[in-house]
């Protein structure tokens, strides 16, 4: 059995659970978690526990995550980014008359800890059932807001009505979330475009690998190159 934790690379249109039943084909061992989900559309680092490192799963999940984003504004879906039905919007010639610094100004308003009520179309459990599951049957409750942090944002580029930005939250934050609150506060709605986790803890996108290159290592017999004990 292997123990240790490896850098996944999760492409678009996996579930986080896709890539561990792909990965316990590839590495034929069951015991296998990952450290905190993706959405399906989203990429990025999934750093996956092999082993006797799934013990440290939860422990690494509570780590602080970097992301780069793409914001959409003048459009609302139910799904807070743009996978979802459109809900609301805001005419774009609208959305252009905003200003930079007002745009600027928003969302460097979300630094720090802010209250924020999760999706509908999320894994979060009301009363033992999913949200996602309510979500689908056409359903909506009333959701607590949770608190999280968001240590940081860097604004990488405003072409309106798209927003791109560098964001380093807690655990727990919903970054499609995040770009519905910003959108409402500049009051012409918003949703998530893209997103890429780029950082969970010490784990970098740049260090990380897809499911296609690590069958190549394990067939070459290089895994181990790939793997970091669990000392470490």
């Amino acid at each position: 059995m292997i123990n240790g934790v490896i850098n996944v690379y999760k492409e678009p249109g996996y579930t986080s659970h896709d890539v561990v039943a792909k990965l316990r084909g590839i590495l034929k061992q069951k015991k296998i978690g990952h450290m905190g989900t993706l959405d399906p559309n989203a990429v990025g680092v999934l750093p996956v526990c092999l082993g006797k490192a799934t013990k440290l799963c939860n422990l690494l999940s509570e780590k602080d995550k970097t992301y780069t984003a793409t914001m959409l504004l003048g459009t609302e879906t139910d799904t807070q980014d743009t996978t979802g039905q459109i809900t609301n919007q805001t005419p774009e010639e609208e959305v252009m008359k905003l200003s930079e610094e007002k745009v600027f100004d928003v969302i460097k308003s979300y630094i720090g800890e802010y209250d924020q009520i999760p999706p509908m179309f999320s894994a979060i459990k009301i009363n033992g059932q999913k949200l996602y599951n309510l979500a689908r049957r056409g359903e909506e409750v009333e959701r607590p807001a949770r608190q999280c942090k968001i240590v940081d944002i860097t604004i990488t580029d405003v072409d309106l009505p798209r927003v791109e930005m560098i964001v380093t939250c807690s655990k727990g934050t919903y970054i499609r979330t995040l770009c519905h609150d910003i959108g409402n506060k500049l009051g012409v709605y918003g949703c998530m475009d893209k997103l890429e986790r780029t950082r969970v803890e010490r784990f970098k996108v740049e260090d990380s690998i897809t499911l296609e290159q690590i069958e190549k290592a394990r067939d070459d017999g290089k895994l181990e190159d790939y793997i970091v004990p669990v000392d470490q």
